[in-house]
């Protein structure tokens, strides 16, 4: 073999006919089974093959890789195993050359098939695998690199070697399972078909640039849905997982795109093998925090919603055509329900890997999408619409909860924008409770910025708000700002979903967690004062029952005013106010306990039906906490002013309310049940003329916010030239006007001659050149 391989490097010319002649003795002796020349042949092949590294190497590789398939073509499985040894040390060596008509294809094909071996011996299936896992590596190794070389990412390469690598990786011997001594363990671990197959996969991903990505990821789609592998979901994770840490981060987008497509392609597929896509999604985007969804970030959300809809379809129809009158497949609604929870979560995965600016306006993407019968979008009307709409708003909801709970901002101005928070807002004025209360989750989570929301979660009358451990900081200028500008539309809402009569414990909860993070979050002094009106006004909701609400209703607003009270007397450490607040809970535990909440908010409400007959000691006193917070330097005459909400457009624009609702007049309407009636002053007297005043004020004040929204809308929708057109016509009759004025005010000089009388009897003056004119003695000098 010294002297073959002397004579080789001596005689390059000469590696040709001898890689003819090794190859000539091969085939003769594999068609004969002399296996023992066969592998002295392809010993001393591989000798010369790494010894001569010279320009003529490439016609001695042609006969190289000509040997090398026939072992592979042999139905032995030594000779194939033999055959990939050999392929595996010619792929590592670094050619200095290319080869501009080298074929792969065959060892694609065979390395893939050798990869899906059946063999009936265990050891003998799983070496013959390991060849071919080992095979498609070297060709990959090969052929990636080199752009002469055949494009190893064509899609009738990646069909067939992405398949086999998933294949492996998906199927683990039961052999395996059980538990070998830690040396054999070891050498197991090495001789694996599934971790070869996991290290091949994560080698040809990690090489893979940006226009072959999708590629190498569609065969693994179509894998999981041939082999229905999406409903385990398992499997499916695990191989977006190694996916996702294998290529290069600035590539994820790519990936999670081509699953929103799948997703797309797959949308009348069973809910199942859906909710499986996008359980991997939710995977993939906690992978791809580091980098980016894309640039295209709302077409994700927009993917998810539309799925989010369309389950909501399917599971109201029965059917995944909408138009078919008989559905062709069953669905199941349970399983339509855990598809749009999956949709859920994998928006809020999503959204916690974007940066603030971008979850806010995912936020107002999505609550745009939300149905609301105060705005210009179109809902469904009959029973269907109704189920149809009232499930869009709830899933549309849940899913800004889910958004809104990692979302982090300092800034409540830029966290709740106008627009956001005025829809958001009007969907707390809706009949349906369940609708309420995630609008109130999603303000509580928006408020609360420094975890406090676990620790209102029950209402209670604690004596020390020390061992809540409150984490409090001084209010900021921009919220500051922000209760300025939205401070009187919180109150109000809260307000008036506390008048509602079909909340139940989990909204007084929620109402009650909310007034607090307003009061630490969010409170300087006259923000205070106005929660105190608040909740006075809220008591008296309860007092006067003008809305007819139920026994537990009262009972419970009673029990969230006392509590609030309660804590809010100690944040501000006004002594006297402290002690008006604890007098009234001792009164009541003694005389009225159902006023309080450890007996209303419990699993069996203690309730009393005689709540008009309560004596004045068990109420809170507007008097007298505006006269002890007066003297604390808190503005006492906001203190005694009652809290009446502000008449807003909503109000008008909600079909839930009659007209006698929707028009508050700003007058103080005073209540013969009022316990504090002396010390109010007289109402106004509400006359035929004073309606009318209203309504036609109201009119008015339409009209003219009609008229500046389509004056607004005229120059968003506009094309240029009709904007231009319209300002260049306003310009020339301004300049116009100009000119008249300037006729009227600048004359010629008069004439000393006096003034002729034009026709129709109108004085003209005549213009006379100054020589020409005489002047008086006087002024000639």
């Amino acid at each position: 073999m010294e002297k073959l391989t002397f004579y080789a490097l001596s005689a390059p010319e000469k590696l040709d006919r001898i890689g003819a002649y090794l190859s000539e003795r091969l085939i003769r002796d594999v068609s004969r089974h002399r296996y023992g020349y066969v592998c002295i042949a392809m010993e001393a092949l591989d000798q010369l093959l790494m010894a001569c590294h010279c320009q003529s190497i490439n016609l001695f590789v042609e006969s190289f890789l000509k040997m090398v398939a026939k072992l592979l073509e042999s139905e032995k499985p030594n000779l194939q195993i033999l055959g990939t040894n050999s392929f595996v040390k010619f792929a590592n060596i670094e050619e200095d050359t290319p080869s501009y008509h080298r074929s792969y294809d065959f060892f694609v094909s065979r390395f893939s098939e050798m990869c899906h071996s059946s063999h009936d011996d265990l050891d003998i299936r799983t070496k013959i695998r390991m060849s071919g896992i080992k095979g498609l590596q070297g060709v990959v190794r090969k052929t990636v690199n080199d752009e002469l070389q055949a494009n190893i990412w064509d899609p009738q390469h990646m069909d067939k070697i992405v398949p086999s690598l998933l294949f492996n990786l998906q199927h683990v011997e039961e052999s395996e399972s059980r538990s070998p001594s830690p040396l054999q363990a070891t050498e197991k671990e090495k001789e694996s078909p599934t971790e070869l197959a996991e290290r091949c996969l994560r080698e040809l991903l990690g090489r893979a640039a940006y226009g072959n990505i999708k590629n190498a990821i569609k065969p693994v789609l179509i894998h999981l849905d041939n082999h229905s592998l999406w409903e385990p979901k398992i499997f499916a994770t695990c191989c977006f997982r190694i996916i996702m840490y294998s290529i290069q981060p600035q590539h994820s987008h790519l990936v999670i795109q081509q699953l929103l497509g799948h997703l797309d392609a797959n949308s009348k597929s069973a809910a199942t093998v859906r909710a499986g896509i996008v359980e991997v999604l939710s995977e993939a985007a906690v992978i791809a925090a580091s980098g980016s969804v894309g640039p295209t970030v709302l077409e994700v959300f927009n993917t998810l919603l539309r799925q989010l809809r369309l389950s909501i379809d399917y599971a109201l129809t029965g059917s995944y055509d909408c138009g078919a009158s008989v559905s062709t497949k069953i669905i199941k609604e349970h399983e339509e329900r855990m598809f749009q929870e999956a949709v859920i979560k994998t928006i809020g995965s999503f959204a916690s890997t974007l940066p603030t600016y971008q979850q806010s306006e995912v936020m107002v993407f999505i609550m745009n999408k939300v149905p609301l019968p105060s705005t210009q979008q179109s809902i469904e009307a009959g029973k269907a619409g109704e189920n149809r709409n009232r499930l869009t708003q709830i899933m549309l909801l849940k899913s800004l909860l889910q958004v809104s709970v990692g979302f982090q901002c300092s800034n409540m101005l830029t966290a709740l924008p106008s627009v956001f928070l005025d829809r958001l807002l009007s969907a707390a004025l809706m009949e349906d409770a369940e609708i309420r209360l995630f609008v109130l989750e999603i303000l509580i989570s928006f408020i609360d910025r420094h975890g406090n929301r676990q620790k209102f979660s029950t209402i209670s009358t604690i004596s020390d708000i020390s061992v809540l451990k409150l984490k409090v900081d001084k209010c900021s200028r921009q919220d500051t700002v922000f209760m300025k500008k939205h401070g009187q539309q919180l109150y109000r809402h809260i307000y008036l979903i506390c008048k509602e009569e079909s909340n139940v414990q989990a909204h007084y909860e929620a109402l009650y967690s909310m007034l607090m993070l307003i009061s630490i979050e969010l409170a300087n002094e006259e923000v205070m004062v106005d929660l105190i009106r608040l909740v006075l006004a809220v008591q008296e909701i309860a007092q006067i029952n003008e809305d007819n609400l139920t026994a537990y209703n009262r009972c419970a607003l009673f029990a969230l005013g006392a509590a609030y009270l309660n804590l809010i007397s100690q944040l501000t450490t006004v002594p006297t106010f402290c002690q008006h607040i604890h007098e009234v809970i001792q009164m009541r535990q003694k005389e009225a306990p159902y006023l309080l909440p450890e007996d209303v908010f419990v699993e069996r409400p203690r309730l009393s039906k005689s709540l008009d007959r309560l004596g004045p000691e068990v109420f809170f006193w507007q008097s007298k906490i505006s006269e002890v917070l007066g003297g604390s330097g808190y503005n006492s005459d906001r203190l005694s002013t009652p809290y009446v909400p502000q008449l807003t457009d909503e109000d008008r624009l909600s079909k839930r309310k009659s007209i006698g609702e929707t028009i508050s007049l700003q007058v103080e309407v005073e209540s013969r049940n009022s316990p504090e009636r002396e010390q109010r002053a007289p109402a106004e007297e509400i006359t035929y003329e004073t309606l009318k005043k209203a309504i036609d004020s109201v009119a008015v004040e339409e009209q003219e916010r009609e008229r500046r929204r389509q004056v607004v809308e005229k120059f968003q929708k506009a094309p240029f030239e009709e904007i231009a057109a319209h300002c260049g016509a306003r310009a020339t009759l301004l300049q116009s006007k100009l000119n008249q004025i300037f006729e009227i005010t600048i004359r010629p000089p008069p004439s000393p001659s006096g003034t002729i009388t034009a026709a129709y009897g109108q004085p003209q003056n005549h213009s006379i050149p100054v020589y020409e004119m005489k002047f008086p003695d006087l002024c000639v000098y």
